[in-house]
C-alpha cells in the first residue's frame, strides 16, 4: 500500500544519515563534507518539518525532526571540526 511505501521511503532516507553522523563525530574529519551542500539540506529540511508540523502530519513530522537531528549533527561536526 502507499502507507507502507511511505514508511519504507522514510525510514531509509532518515536513518541514511546515521552512518555518516557517527563517522563525523568518531574520526573528527569532515573534510569530504560539502559544508555549503549541508547548509541547504538543514535548512530544507526545516522547512519540511515546519510545513509537517503546519499540516499536523505525524509521519512528515517525525521523519523529518529525526533526519534533522542527524543531518544538524554532520553540520555541526563540519563547522566544529574545520
Amino acid at each position: 500500500s502507499p502507507t507502507w511505501i511511505g514508511i519504507a521511503a522514510a525510514t531509509l532516507t532518515t536513518t541514511a544519515f546515521a552512518p555518516q553522523a557517527v563517522r563525523a563525530w568518531r574520526t573528527r574529519s569532515t573534510g569530504d563534507v560539502s559544508l555549503a551542500m549541508f547548509l541547504m539540506l538543514v535548512a530544507g529540511i526545516a522547512l519540511w518539518l515546519t510545513y509537517g508540523i503546519l499540516l499536523a502530519d505525524l509521519p512528515l513530522i517525525l521523519a523529518n525532526a529525526v533526519t534533522l537531528v542527524l543531518a544538524g549533527a554532520i553540520l555541526v561536526a563540519k563547522i566544529r571540526f574545520r
